[in-house]
């Protein structure tokens, strides 16, 4: 007699009603324009301070690149923070409408920047928005989701954020074959103009979609103050422990991805320029054929991403998410070394970049899944956001840090100045071992720090 399938045995997706669909989707979806509008700065850093610093040199467009980066990153964790208490205390629709509209509607601003003081000031609130985003997004997730499907919809969530990614590489490819054939004057903004789009989705998150019963439930119990407090966050041992532990395991992977992944599009330009130069390319021909090889690297990166991020959900589900952790921490810090090391040919970008960001983004799915289980409903989102960016406070340290190591120790050799950084990597192995394994449990509360 055949068997009667149980639920456990089901595949996690029919567990999903519609409304679950929808809050997946619609979180999917302000996550991916999020990221859409981070890639387009990372693919159009160079070219647009090479601009705005009126004709600068490889190596000033480098150093000023750093720059800006560390300002948005400011800015994105000063969002996560401010956004993370708001989204505990007033809803997680209500402030995920609020941080898609400001970082939508900057990043069009940025378009029209004439100098890099305007163009920081811009990202910077670009990043305000962009923090916010993130932890609002996958505490409404965690809180809507079955709990054998959360990991698995998160997983999802953050994998899908690789699309965004790729999406931007194709800009950055367009455009960059359209200045190469001189019909535009730059490939970058344009890029930023069409960043602008999200602000769409925004007003639709505004009239449809509704607030967790979980939050609801706890904020018709509690009073405002309690909700989101750093106070409270602190003040209970369970809590800071957790929260200490998760800024560790973020600091990791974000400076390692923000300080020397994502300048891989700026290794390809360096490494390729010399090339180009001797095919005899004009100057406006020679950017938008370096803008279009970074968009190339950039989609290797992220379509092996998606997989990566996806692949933690699968694989912490089974073997536990420290073990998971430990493997992708050792896994970034070895592609991204070789990488950095050995890049040095087109063909190169379409086996050394999936290889890097397989490991390195795989992380970031290990971050949306473990941050919202570490805290109560009251200071999910606050936790979530604190770990992530707080994170981000330090991993802005790294670019600039990227930017002197290349200018002023290697004589402007990025690839060394990126393997030197690649340190950063071990740092989430030392705190492991004080993190708690949260697979196969419930949500926790404040009466139940971790319960089955």
């Amino acid at each position: 007699m055949p068997q009667t399938q149980t639920a456990s045995d089901q595949p996690w997706w029919k567990e999903l009603n519609r409304y679950h669909w929808f809050v997946l989707i619609v979180a999917a979806l302000g996550w991916l324009f999020d990221c859409l509008d981070q890639q387009i700065f990372t693919l159009s850093r160079l070219p647009a301070m090479r601009e705005l610093l009126g004709g600068a040199s490889q190596e000033k467009a480098v150093e000023y690149g750093g720059y800006a980066t560390s300002i948005f990153l400011i800015g994105w964790a000063t969002g996560g923070l401010i956004f993370g208490v708001i989204g505990d205390r007033y809803g997680r629709a209500k402030t995920l409408f609020w941080t898609i509209l400001i970082y939508s509607l900057c990043t069009g601003l940025s378009a029209f920047s004439v100098g890099f003081w305007d163009f920081a000031f811009y990202r910077f609130i670009t990043g305000l928005g962009v923090g916010g985003e993130f932890a609002v997004g996958v505490s409404l997730v965690a809180e809507v989701m079955p709990n054998r499907a959360r990991p698995y919809a998160i997983g999802l969530l953050q994998a899908l954020s690789a699309v965004g990614n790729i999406t931007a590489a194709l800009l950055s490819m367009l455009f960059g074959r359209l200045e190469a054939m001189e019909i535009v004057t730059s490939a970058w903004r344009p890029m930023y103009l069409v960043g602008a789009i999200p602000a769409l989705l925004a007003v639709f998150i505004r009239r449809k979609l509704k607030e967790p019963e979980k939050w609801q439930a706890t904020a018709a119990t509690r009073k405002r103050s309690e909700l989101g407090s750093y106070a409270n966050l602190f003040k209970h041992p369970v809590w800071r422990k957790n929260a200490l532990v998760g800024l560790a395991l973020a600091c990791s992977g974000v400076i390692g991805l923000w300080a020397i992944g994502f300048f891989s599009a700026d290794l390809i330009r360096t490494v390729m320029r010399a090339g180009l130069e001797e095919r005899g390319l004009s100057g406006q021909q020679l950017s938008g054929k370096l803008s279009e090889w970074a968009g190339i690297g950039l989609i290797m990166f992220n379509i092996a991403g998606f997989f990566g991020i996806y692949s933690f959900g699968v694989v912490s589900q089974r073997i536990g998410r420290k073990p998971t952790f430990a493997i992708s921490l050792l896994a970034a810090f070895f592609s991204t070394l070789f990488v950095f090391w050995q890049l040095s040919s087109f063909s190169d970008l379409f086996w050394m970049l999936p290889l890097m960001g397989f490991c390195q983004l795989s992380l970031f799915g290990g971050y949306a899944i473990y941050f919202p289980e570490l805290f109560p409903t009251s200071l999910r989102s606050t936790g979530t956001s604190f770990c992530y960016n707080v994170g981000r406070f330090v991993a802005a340290i790294g670019p600039t840090i990227l930017a002197l190591l290349t200018a002023n120790v290697f004589d402007g050799n990025l690839r060394h100045g990126g393997m030197a950084m690649c340190a950063v990597f071990l740092i989430g192995l030392f705190v492991l071992p004080f993190a708690p394994e949260t697979k196969g449990l419930a949500l926790p509360e404040e009466d139940r720090p971790l319960a089955h």
